[in-house]
């Protein structure tokens, strides 16, 4: 697994609640984490794939630019 790091538009709790179950299935919870804090409303996740992270996000209806 690598870390992988995306710019989201995941703006606060409510966001997160949204976009939690797609990212527990995609790639695990306690895999990944949203740094709402940051302009970029950066995402971190543990994942083999980027791509599984970007579908899951935008299957719950946001944006996700990968960074790294």
């Amino acid at each position: 697994m690598k870390t992988v790091t995306f710019k989201t538009n995941i703006k606060c709790g409510g966001c997160i609640a949204a976009v939690t179950p797609f990212l527990n299935e995609a790639v695990g919870e306690g895999r990944w984490q949203v740094n709402t804090q940051d302009p970029n409303k950066l995402l971190t996740a543990e994942a083999d794939q980027a791509f599984t992270v970007q579908q899951a996000v935008e299957k719950a209806g946001y944006k996700a630019e990968l960074l790294n």
